[in-house]
């Protein structure tokens, strides 16, 4: 008898150690083959050894359920690799969701903040408190090299080489990477260092943020921590978590960086990934060409 729940533990377990999914991916992945689980009880009698036309039947669902296209073909995209698990690993023959059409979605553009907001924001935490001076740094750092959120709260202190100036990142897929980190982010991040030596609760453990309790800032955590700052500095809407990324990669295309160098320092394996944020750069001049421009 196949126990799903031992099957799901078996997957979650192939996409950490044999793919190098990051704890948000897999996080995500359990959450989808869960919801595929719960659908099969309901219309297959428990079974999820789906065929074709019931796989489809579940995209169907999705769809009646009013998801959207990006929401659909992560669920979907999910299921197909559970399903390709079971094929390796011989508890199915083959893979029922191979036919079913993914959803397309229109890819969304990116909406970085202008320079003045950045520097709003970056001046708003109160540096001469810890907390404050903590997140003043990774505000700094964020903006400095790029980094996903995941990334920056993941950071441990042994990737840090403030003598050269860069910092190494693990990123997707355990890919690693070396960043500039700028005179200024060095500048918080050797002060924020010195004052955490002093702070019990961060000056121990290997990773460079801490909150108050002694674990790793969590992504959720440092978000709620940008929209407090952003909303202190007035600035609205208030940003989403991976603004100062966003922001990072349009404002070094603004200021004519190289588009492959930018997908070196975004880590992006593709470069039409990176290509997304030249339409928000072309979106800029049109803008400013037409505020200036006396026939725009």
């Amino acid at each position: 008898m196949i126990i799903k729940d031992d099957l799901l533990d078996q997957f979650l377990m192939y996409l950490r150690l044999e793919k190098g999914f990051s704890n948000h991916s897999i996080t995500s992945y359990r959450t989808d083959i869960r919801q595929l689980f719960h659908y099969c009880e309901n219309a297959n009698d428990g079974s999820f050894l789906l065929s074709n036309e019931q796989a489809q039947a579940y995209s169907s669902h999705l769809s009646a359920r009013g998801l959207n296209a990006r929401s659909m073909a992560r669920k979907i995209s999910s299921a197909r690799h559970f399903y390709v698990f079971l094929q390796h690993s011989r508890h199915i023959e083959t893979n029922p969701f191979t036919r079913v059409v993914m959803p397309r979605s229109g890819r969304s553009i990116p909406k970085p903040m202008s320079e003045e907001q950045i520097e709003q924001l970056l001046n708003q935490p109160d540096t001469a408190c810890f907390l404050g001076l903590r997140d003043k740094t990774m505000l700094e750092v964020m903006y400095a090299t790029g980094m996903r959120v995941s990334e920056l709260t993941q950071l441990e202190t042994n990737h840090l080489n403030l003598n050269q100036g860069v910092v190494r990142v693990t990123g997707k897929g355990g890919k690693e990477r070396l960043i500039p980190l700028g005179e200024e982010s060095v500048y918080w991040l050797e002060k924020y260092l010195r004052e955490k030596q002093h702070v019990p609760y961060a000056s121990a453990g290997k990773y460079v943020f801490y909150n108050q309790k002694g674990s790793v800032i969590s992504r959720q955590a440092f978000w709620y921590r940008i929209k407090k700052h952003a909303g202190d500095a007035g600035i609205l809407p208030l940003p989403s978590p991976h603004v100062l990324r966003h922001s990072f990669a349009t404002h070094l295309l603004n200021h004519s960086a190289d588009l492959r160098v930018v997908q070196m320092l975004l880590g992006h394996s593709d470069l039409s990934t990176t290509q997304i944020y030249t339409l928000v750069a072309k979106e800029k001049l049109k803008q400013l060409h037409h505020q200036h421009h006396p026939r725009g």
